[in-house]
């Protein structure tokens, strides 16, 4: 069992012992160190913090050991209960306030959970202020309240519907262009809160809705990882219904995948590079993602005349660039779409709409729209570390292997060869490193992957 502490939260499993495991005293622990944080980030005598989670088991007991802390700190919550991490990222400075927590270990098995922290943007933290979370919770320097100044808890059930309604008022979304387009859509929602939210969006949006895993129960019936292999059952359900595609997303709602009308996986990749299609062709302007996303955003950016950009893995990192360069649309490979119109967040519910807005104006089906886009394979593996294992070093001497290839280092070690590429680098959320690559065929793809672990097996002695 883990305990993973780091820059964008603590994540860990439930159960087992304090410092090992997400324990009920870590997430206290973790919780007032954020508080104390805060306090001294916002120099305010009166705080608000907003609270939501995704509907996994142990989300509720969780939410109520961060909520009573917070209070017992003397801020006052907003707790959304089951939410999504946009509706919680939307919801802070609607509401005003200082910052917000969503509990979820997004993609992560139902034994998981995490506490995600955002500032009063409603947006994830830095590097430095969470390591300053992470120094004020080592040193355990907590003041709680005295009775008369403990903070209050109110209830709002509403954002979801909020949300939904944030995303309709979009410029680039008509409702009633998708009505006329009368779609009919399968919905993974694994269980979790994307079974609330995705389906009352298609359905403000005229979308005829067939609901797979919709209930939010938290018993998740297959991996939650929106990845080909987790999701034969909507494969099989959206060709049986004669759907004209299925969408997936994971259980905090922040990726999102799209299934074609011929059962087949759409390509988590090329959920950014539709709605970037669409966006790119209303509103002239410039990428980013992330250095393990595909090409093909690159490709269709360049071809609506726009610049892209590359930034290194995390969300804060690829928000960070996008104001930068101005970007009008962005977000990562892994399904995570982030538009700033909205918000600096990754957001399905936003993604959905965009797709669909794209698809009743070019018509035709979704395997033929993907079919039209640059074609390009990528493959997602991962090797377990070892105590004591050097990963740094270990990334050193790859990099030293092909020191003559184009490459980035400024996350892990991204390898640019002329027909593909390989990216490198240790997981923030588990202990491996992930092996990333991308070619012209997935059997290159895969060949990519399995030479380059090979390699770096040798290098590690294992």
């Amino acid at each position: 069992m883990t305990l993973i502490k780091s820059i964008s939260g603590i994540r860990g499993t439930i159960g087992g012992t304090p410092g090992d495991n997400l324990t009920p005293i870590d997430a206290v622990k973790f919780a007032a160190a954020y508080g104390v944080w805060l306090k001294e980030y916002s120099q305010k005598d009166t705080l608000k913090v907003v609270i939501g989670r995704d509907a996994r088991l142990s989300g509720e007991m969780i939410q109520n050991l961060v909520v009573s802390t917070l209070v017992g700190l003397g801020v006052d919550v907003v707790d959304l209960d089951l939410s999504t991490t946009p509706t919680v990222e939307i919801a802070v400075p609607l509401e005003k306030a200082d910052g917000g927590i969503i509990l979820t270990a997004s993609h992560n098995p139902k034994q998981w959970n995490a506490l995600k922290l955002l500032n009063e943007k409603g947006e994830f933290l830095d590097a430095a202020q969470g390591a300053k979370i992470l120094e004020i919770a080592e040193k355990e320097n907590f003041s709680f309240c005295e009775v008369d100044d403990l903070g209050s808890i109110t209830r709002n059930d509403a954002y979801i519907d909020i949300h939904i309604d944030e995303v309709l008022n979009l410029s680039l979304v008509d409702a009633e262009v998708i009505k006329a387009a009368n779609f009919k859509v399968v919905v993974d929602g694994v269980n979790s809160t994307g079974g609330i939210a995705i389906p009352k969006l298609l359905e403000a949006l005229g979308v005829e809705v067939v609901k797979l895993y919709c209930e939010p129960t938290g018993h998740f019936p297959h991996n939650p990882e929106p990845l080909k292999e987790h999701l034969g059952a909507i494969c099989e359900l959206v060709v049986k219904e004669q759907a004209d595609f299925g969408i997936v997303v994971d259980p905090d709602v922040d990726r999102l995948a799209f299934i074609s009308n011929e059962g087949e996986m759409f390509g988590e990749e090329y959920t950014l590079v539709a709605c970037a299609d669409y966006v790119l062709g209303k509103t002239k302007g410039n990428t980013v993602s992330n250095l393990s996303s595909s090409r093909a955003l690159r490709d269709i950016t360049q071809k609506h005349g726009g610049t892209y950009e590359a930034a290194a893995v995390g969300e804060v990192n690829v928000v960070t660039k996008m104001k930068a360069n101005k970007a009008v649309i962005g977000g990562e490979g892994n399904g995570g779409i982030i538009y700033p119109e909205s918000h600096y967040g990754r957001d399905s519910l936003v993604g959905t709409a965009l797709f669909l807005m794209l698809m009743a104006e070019k018509g035709g089906t979704v395997a033929a729209l993907r079919a039209s886009y640059p074609s390009y394979f990528m493959s997602k593996k991962k090797i377990q570390l070892t105590p004591g294992l050097d990963v740094d070093g270990i990334l050193k001497s790859m990099a030293k292997k092909y020191e003559e290839e184009e490459m980035s280092t400024i996350d892990g070690v991204k390898i640019d060869f002329a027909a593909n590429w390989v990216h490198l680098r240790k997981s923030n959320t588990e202990p491996i490193i992930r092996i990333y690559t991308e070619a012209k065929s997935q059997s290159e793809a895969d060949g990519l992957a399995d030479r380059i672990i090979t390699e770096i097996k040798e290098v590690a002695g294992l």
